[in-house]
Parts: structure tokens; C-alpha cells; sequence
């Protein structure tokens, strides 16, 4: 949803730079640059006026002036100030002393108020919680239905004791609802209302009545972040109609510009406090200002990754795994292992989904959103058609074997035999890292690989360096020899130049990095 915003302020900060110091010109020029970003992205006017004006007065100020890296400061002064309109801190949801907590969702119908409450559900079962799904949406055709089947599919409890379709009296239900939820003890309360097209003064009302029926604890506002600017007139109306202590976000996996959620937790000063980015009930999780300004300004959201990680990967697993790698050169992680690694990892997400998290991935989005996510389904094929025997030893399918796997998983001869070396490659890089050995390819690096080893041999080629049969010649090297030996004991053990080395100079490969 942010991609356009994110690629013109990455545009914007490219020209930066290199600067040593940022003119006034330079100021104005990028704020200008940040200014037609998020006007393109369709935050709302006054919001861009006040971020622009936060910008300005902090870049003229002596945080940038005096820093030593002008642009750099002036990607955190926007960061911090992304952060700010998207409310600060992250906000949690408040739970009643005496259970069971009334969580009463609102907003417009087609916002995704019925599917979001299946994924609250089901992130709150996951915190440890017991909550009831409550269908007090009676107009809409099959929303009570609808909500049951979602209710079930996220393993949490229902009450819908009308069948909707314009029978029944969402207020007694709401009301109801809770007395039900004490008695088949049921801590949390989450209360689907009806929507509408537009704002109208029916809504408004059945949504204040069924509010001072059930005192909600927190009451939600469910907005479509692909409405744009409608979004932040409808939350104002909302607010001012029936009031709300806290926004969701639904639908923020759309391509749509995403300035409604730049803007809304400014215009109307309530809080984001849940994001939900996709189909599945899983894809939901609380909103955390700091992860989406980092997301915008493509500096990655390890955090919400690691959480992911954690939540699908068991330490106990993680770490046989790990002496599987470390053993033996890693000829004990098979292709069994390599298997189930894969398939924990598609149980976090969509692999184009995981990449985009990390730092920088923007530069190359194209290529990451044309990943194909069968080919793990490919993978899983190809491993599954083999035998026992030839999972635990790869090196045994021949040229027979692999003909009879591809038959066995639909697929070329020759990717069953790139999976496999594919396979080794891997095994031996992450056996590598595993013993210590750091990432491959970083010779003489401690920690990065390619040290030990690539030095043994190093020295040994040193030692066998042939001598000049001249003896002048050879007692002439020997000197200079000596001379070097002389010049690393002065330099320490970094055989940094002696003190005073006026004829010190920086091998070539250093020069033509230093520019």
C-alpha cells in the first residue's frame, strides 16, 4: 500500500547523499520533494501541512546543522515524525477489572467488520484469552451466518441467537450476550454491529444504543484503508456520532495509496491499534507506529518478523536443528530437515511478504513480488517423491532415481537435480555458519568466514616460495625480509605503518575504495 510513498521518499533522500552540510536550498528542496509524497499518497492537506512544518523547523536546527551526517539526520528527524502522526507509542487494549471486557466494533458496511472480528478472536485466544463473537449484525443478508462460519474457523465461541436478516433486536442480543458470557465463562466480549453504506442517522443510533447497553470496554472503529480520504470524514462522523477509542485498519494489502492511514489517527486523535494485511485469519496483529514508519522508509520491520518467527519456531526444534548443521560438516541435516525448515517458514507467510520486512528490500520489490510461491509447493513435491533412504542420503540419486522422482512430482528432470545441488550448497554454507565460520566468501574476515582455513593455506604457499639461487639477490630479500619483520613488531598486531611513516601507503585494494 505504501510502495509509491516509499519510493519517492527513498528518491528524495538519494539526492542527500554525500552532502557534508544541507543548505537552506537543500531543506527546502526536500521538503517540497516529502510534500508532494505524501500529497500523491493522499494524506489528508492538514497533515502534511503540520508534518512539513515539524520537518523544516527541525532540520534548520542545530540537530543537522551540527551532525555529522546531515542526511542521515534528516531520515530520522522524518522518521520520528512519521511515527508521531501515526499516533507514537503503540496502544494496547484495556481489559476490565471484572470480566467478562465488551469490545464493541463499528463502521461502515464493506469495511471487513464481520472477518475482522473472526481475526481478533483468534489473536486473542492466541494472548491466552476465552472471547465470544457476538452477531449483532441483523440487517445485512447472511451476516449472522457468516459470522458462525468465520467464528469456526478461528475455534472461538459464537452467540447469535437470531437469525438475522432483518429479525431480531441487535440491542437485547448485545445485552444478552454478556450475561451469557458469565455464565459459560467467557473473559472477553466482541460485539459485530451493522454498517451502512453511508453515515446515516439509523446507523448512528442503533450503534449509541447498543453502546449504553453493554458499556463497551473499548470501542473499535473498523475502517477500509483503501477508501482514501473518505475514511477520515466517516471516522470524524463516528467519533463525533458515537465516539471511539481506537482504529483498525482492514484491507492494508490493497494496492490502494494508503494516506487514510497516515492521516487518521492525527485528523481524529485516537490511536491505530490493529492492522489487518490479508485474506487469512492469521493476517492481523497489533499496529506498532515505529514498525510502519520503518516499513515506509524501507529500513525493514525485523521486530514483527522475529515475533512471526518465534511464533512458529519451538527453541527445542531450532536447536537440534542447529547441531544437526554443526555436526559432521551438516551431513546430518537431511532432506527430512530441509523439508520441515520449509514448511515452518511458509507457516509464517507469504515468502514475498517475509522478504519485504527486511531492510532495503524496496530496491528490489519487483523482482520479490514476482516470486512464485508454488515453487515451495514444487520443492515439497520433488523431496516427498523420494524414498526414505534417498532423503537421508541425497548423494545416491542418480541419474535412474532422479527420472523416477520427477515422474513421481510432475516436474523436469534437471529441477530435481538443481534441488539437489541447490541442497548441498546450502548444507554446506549453513553447516559453515554454524560451526562459526560466519558467511562464506569473506576471506581473512574473523567471524566471516573464509579465515582459518583460506590463511593455513595462505601460509603454507608462503613457505614454499622459491629462493633467488643469486646470493647477492637472496641476501638482499632476506634483508628486506627482516626489514618487514621489523616494521610489523613496531606496528602491533594489526601491522598498522610505525610512528612517523612518512612513506606509508594504502595497498590498492584499500585506495580504490577510499576513492
Amino acid at each position: 500500500m505504501f510502495d509509491t510513498l516509499s519510493d519517492r521518499l527513498a528518491a528524495t533522500f538519494k539526492n542527500l547523499r554525500g552532502k557534508g552540510r544541507l543548505s537552506e536550498a537543500d531543506i527546502d528542496a526536500t521538503a517540497r520533494e516529502i510534500r508532494i509524497a505524501l500529497l500523491e499518497a493522499d494524506v489528508a492537506l492538514p497533515v502534511v501541512r503540520s508534518f512539513i512544518a515539524k520537518v523544516k523547523e527541525r532540520a534548520r536546527g542545530v540537530e543537522v546543522s551540527q551532525a555529522l551526517n546531515p542526511a542521515q539526520q534528516m531520515i530520522k528527524i522524518v522518521n520520528e515524525e512519521l511515527v508521531s502522526i501515526l499516533g507514537g507509542e503503540t496502544r494496547r487494549l484495556r481489559f476490565a477489572k471484572n470480566p467478562p471486557t465488551v469490545i464493541m466494533l463499528a463502521g461502515l458496511q464493506g469495511a471487513g467488520k464481520t472477518t475482522l472480528a473472526g481475526k481478533l478472536g483468534l489473536w486473542l485466544k492466541g494472548q491466552g484469552h476465552s472471547p465470544l463473537l457476538v452477531a449483532c449484525d441483523l440487517q445485512r443478508p447472511n451476516a449472522v451466518n457468516q459470522l458462525s462460519v468465520v467464528a469456526d474457523r478461528a475455534g472461538v465461541a459464537v452467540y447469535a441467537p437470531e437469525p438475522g436478516n432483518g429479525v431480531g433486536d441487535p440491542v437485547k442480543v448485545a445485552k444478552d450476550s454478556v450475561e451469557y458470557a458469565t455464565a459459560k465463562v467467557h473473559d472477553i466480549v466482541i460485539v459485530d454491529t451493522a454498517g451502512r453504506l453511508g453515515i446515516d442517522e439509523e446507523l448512528m443510533r442503533q450503534a449509541a444504543d447498543i453502546r449504553d447497553a453493554v458499556s463497551p470496554d473499548e470501542i473499535l472503529f473498523v475502517v477500509d484503508a483503501m477508501i482514501g480520504q473518505d475514511a477520515v470524514n466517516t471516522a470524524e462522523a463516528f467519533r463525533d456520532g458515537v465516539g471511539f477509542d481506537g482504529v483498525v485498519l482492514s484491507k492494508l494489502d490493497g494496492d490502494a495509496r494508503g494516506g487514510a492511514a497516515l492521516s487518521i489517527a492525527h485528523v481524529t486523535g485516537k490511536q491505530i491499534m490493529f492492522a489487518s494485511n490479508g485474506e487469512k485469519l492469521e493476517d492481523f496483529d497489533a499496529f506498532h507506529p515505529d514498525r510502519m514508519a520503518s516499513r515506509i522508509l524501507d529500513m525493514g520491520d525485523l521486530l514483527t518478523l522475529i515475533e512471526q518467527a518465534e511464533k512458529t519456531f519451538s527453541q527445542e526444534e531450532a536447536a537440534k536443528m542447529a547441531s544437526k548443521l554443526a555436526s559432521s560438516k551438516g551431513k546430518d541435516f537431511t532432506l527430512d530437515d530441509f523439508l520441515a525448515q520449509m514448511e515452518q517458514v511458509r507457516k509464517m507467510g507469504s515468502i514475498s511478504k517475509l522478504l519485504g520486512m527486511l531492510p532495503g528490500m524496496g530496491q528490489i520489490k519487483d523482482q520479490i513480488n514476482n516470486i512464485d510461491e508454488r515453487d515451495v509447493d514444487r520443492t515439497a513435491a520433488i523431496i516427498k517423491s523420494m524414498t526414505p533412504r534417498e532423503r537421508a542420503e541425497p548423494t545416491l540419486i542418480n541419474g535412474s532415481r532422479r527420472a523416477r522422482i520427477a515422474k513421481g512430482s510432475g516436474v523436469e528432470v534437471s529441477a530435481v537435480k538443481n534441488l539437489v545441488e541447490r541442497f548441498f550448497e546450502a548444507r554446506k554454507m549453513m553447516s559453515k555458519m554454524a560451526q562459526g565460520g560466519g558467511m562464506p566468501g569473506m576471506p581473512g574476515m574473523p567471524g566471516m568466514g573464509g579465515g582459518p582455513g583460506r590463511q593455513k593455506k595462505q601460509v603454507k604457499q608462503a613457505k614454499g616460495k622459491r629462493k633467488s639461487g643469486n646470493p647477492m639477490k637472496r641476501k638482499a630479500e632476506e634483508q628486506a625480509a627482516a626489514a618487514r619483520r621489523e616494521q610489523a613488531a613496531q606496528g602491533g598486531a594489526f601491522n598498522l605503518p610505525a610512528e612517523g611513516d612518512k612513506n606509508f601507503e594504502l595497498p590498492d585494494e584499500f585506495k580504490k575504495f577510499m576513492g
